[in-house]
């Protein structure tokens, strides 16, 4: 009978193998930026945040504040807590403390939906084996594409560079088409990242606390004008809102 490990190693084997091409990128950026390939490698060590370390990068390479960096984590990031309250309702008593927090670290969007929808019940040895093989993939993604970055030509680094903002368009264009306040809420943020940059109050607002309030008025407006219907009458579509 296959181990929970070994069946968590399987489920999170497409993950590990997608992270290792967007990671590639990461390491590159982080490269053409000043960064070692060490320092790159334990940045994909420590963090499994994907669009947070892409924005963290940003700023970094801004010679932002600790405060930005940390607004800007904060914003980008605050999803993964409510991903995490929700994970946790699957835990039984085998999860202890410990256990969480360490499910708590690979908890990505990819590793939550997987784990989510497994019919059976979540064991630690699950979990740890579903966020093995991403762990890898991150971290020597990064540090695959450090090295290369270390080594290649600046013309090709700055074209390879091109497949972050590819890997951003695939992500947003596919909802912009399908729905509307998206595209409203795109445009919103592209507009306030716009203002911020050209305008004469680049000089009073870094780029790191741009990222931030661009971020916030876009999603404000967005729940401002279009709000998530919620019928009275059926608390399971809250439920599966929340």
């Amino acid at each position: 009978m296959r181990s929970e490990y070994a069946c968590g190693l399987r489920d999170g084997l497409a993950i590990g193998v997608g992270y290792f091409s967007v990671s590639f990128t990461f390491g590159i950026l982080a490269v053409n930026g000043g960064l070692s390939p060490l320092t790159a490698g334990l940045i994909s060590l420590t963090n499994m945040t994907s669009a947070g370390q892409f924005a963290g990068l940003t700023v970094i390479l801004a010679h932002g504040s600790l405060v930005e960096l940390a607004l800007t984590q904060l914003v980008i990031n605050l999803r993964y807590a409510l991903m995490s309250l929700s994970l946790s309702q699957r835990f039984g008593p085998a999860f202890t403390t410990w256990r969480r927090m360490i499910v708590a670290f690979a908890n990505t969007d990819e590793i939550f939906a997987v784990a989510m929808g497994r019919a059976a019940p979540l064991t630690p040895r699950y979990m740890y084996g579903l966020a093995s093989l991403p762990i890898v993939g991150w971290t020597s993604g990064t540090v695959a594409g450090a090295v290369a970055g270390a080594v290649l030509s600046p013309a090709v680094r700055s074209a390879l560079g091109v497949a972050l903002y590819s890997m951003f368009i695939a992500i947003v264009v596919p909802p912009m088409r399908r729905s509307r306040p998206v595209r409203l809420v795109a445009a919103a943020a592209a507009a306030a990242s716009c203002i911020l940059a050209w305008t004469p109050l680049s000089r009073m607002v870094g780029s790191g606390f741009a990222i931030v309030l661009s971020t916030l008025a876009a999603a404000a407006m967005g729940a401002w004008l279009f709000p998530v219907d919620a019928s009275p009458e059926d608390d399971g579509g809250k439920e599966a809102a929340v």
